[in-house]
């Protein structure tokens, strides 16, 4: 372990966490009514001193204010710890071996399975590992397409597609979980259709009992809108979509690490998020799935290690969620994604949920204050995360994070992977900045004193 650096957090250790909160306990705790839990002074202190790269200085000595953290977070150092502690400790690869590393390893593997799946109130056999919130998004929509072919006998039937089925998203979705839909969609002759967003960016719910039909059978959105920051009401989508019987999947990759979240109690069936947005490693994501469902989804990458018994002509496959884990596995990324949700747990997420509340407040001040800059998206802080995405008048967006930049305030410019959702509201791109729990009051002076020259120095301002 590198000095100064925090203990490591034994992978394998019993995960300790807060209670997991419903939908609408989230909502309400981000509302003026109920303010959540906050982190005070001396613990955002200690946080940020848990992340090495925060401390980096940038061109010309300048300090890095970090506002990038809905594409990437930073990692503190229990998770590089974690990571470096089996590649030091108990290098082996998982399940395939009966000599001490190999059950060292498998234990701490497992044991990050089980600590993820605390965090989010779910149990360890519900949690498929894969690359990330797009390989898991693919995943369910491959299995699908499989079902529709024949494969995985009688139980795969209930996921078959066929031609005029329809398939819902929103019009707010990353390409993730966009583009998968159209393949699927192509591959079986089903149709897809789309829920809008309003003028303040957050999905038309009230629209869903007109476009969820008897003819749906996949509802697909997002739980957080990665450019608009909006929350989105899921229990009206999920209620929607119940009432024809459609299946139900959640983006839950600008959620998990920003709110408390309990899958068991979003009515989804499935849910994905990624590790490297919330304090985790890069190259590893989940898949949450009913238990009844995984059971009943036929494989979609086939070889080593989900497989049961395998002759020259046919083979049985393992019982989920080995079933979906084919192939040398991510081990390290586990152990240290199951290192990032123990720290998350550690520091409870209601009162993640409330600092990231007050950082939400402060971007909105920040952008409302220079004139020429609006925000797409809502400007109400309530039902929102600190994902503050913006238009400056007279300035590409990419000028803009040019011009941030060289105050060492980092931030996503472009489409960010939601093409649909920009054409929405006529712009081809945006500056988005972007919060996680490590961001203090000091990122968003520099961020708001860096934002008031923009227009000045292009020479645009009134």
């Amino acid at each position: 372990m590198a000095a100064g650096r925090a203990q490591i957090i034994a992978p394998a250790a019993a995960p300790t966490t807060t209670p997991a909160t419903s939908e609408s306990q989230t909502l309400m705790a981000t509302s003026p009514a109920q303010p959540p839990a906050a982190l005070s002074a001396a613990e955002l202190a200690r946080i940020r001193a848990d992340f090495p790269l925060l401390k980096r200085r940038l061109r010309g000595d300048r300090p890095m204010v970090y506002l990038d953290s809905a594409a990437t977070s930073q990692k503190p150092d229990p998770v590089l710890d974690a990571e470096q502690d089996f590649y030091l400790v108990r290098n082996a690869a998982v399940h395939r071996g009966a000599h001490q590393l190999a059950q060292e390893a498998t234990e701490a593997f497992e044991g990050a399975r089980a600590t993820v799946a605390e965090l989010i109130g779910a149990q360890p056999g519900e949690i498929v590992w894969t690359s990330g919130a797009t390989a898991t998004i693919n995943l369910v929509t491959y299995a699908i397409s499989n079902a529709t072919a024949g494969r995985g006998g009688q139980a795969a039937r209930r996921f078959a597609l066929q031609p005029g089925d329809e398939i819902v998203v929103t019009e707010a979705e990353h390409h993730a979980n966009l583009v998968p839909w159209q393949e699927l969609a192509a591959r079986t002759g089903a149709v897809l259709r789309w829920i809008p967003v309003g003028e303040d960016g957050r999905v038309t719910v009230e629209d869903a009992d007109r476009i969820i039909t008897e003819r749906t059978r996949v509802v697909a959105f997002t739980h957080v809108s990665n450019v608009t920051g909006a929350i989105t009401d899921t229990a009206a989508l999920v209620r929607a979509a119940r009432s024809v019987g459609a299946l139900v999947l959640i983006d839950a990759c600008q959620s998990v690490p920003h709110l408390p979240v309990n899958v068991s109690e979003l009515g989804a069936d499935f849910v994905a998020f990624s590790a490297h947005k919330m304090l985790g490693p890069t190259g590893i994501g989940a898949l949450w799935g009913r238990a009844e469902l995984l059971a009943a989804m036929p494989p979609v990458t086939t070889g080593g290690s989900m497989v049961e018994v395998v002759t020259m002509t046919e083979a049985t496959y393992a019982p989920p969620p080995q079933r979906f884990e084919a192939g040398t596995q991510p081990v390290a990324q586990a152990i240290g994604f199951g290192a990032a949700a123990q720290y998350l747990s550690h520091l409870g997420m209601d009162a993640v949920a409330g600092h990231e509340r007050t950082i939400t407040r402060l971007l909105l001040d920040a952008v409302a204050a220079v004139p020429g800059v609006r925000v797409i998206g809502p400007t109400d802080p309530r039902d929102r995360i600190a994902v503050v995405s913006f238009v400056v008048d007279g300035v590409h967006a990419h000028d803009v994070g040019q011009y941030l930049d060289d105050a060492g305030v980092l931030v996503r410019v472009g489409h960010h992977c939601a093409q649909p959702l920009h054409r929405r509201f006529g712009v081809a791109a945006t500056t988005r900045a972007s919060a996680s729990v490590y961001t203090d009051e000091a990122d968003v002076a520099a961020f708001a004193d860096a934002l008031s020259g923009v227009r000045k120095f292009f020479g645009v301002s009134q």
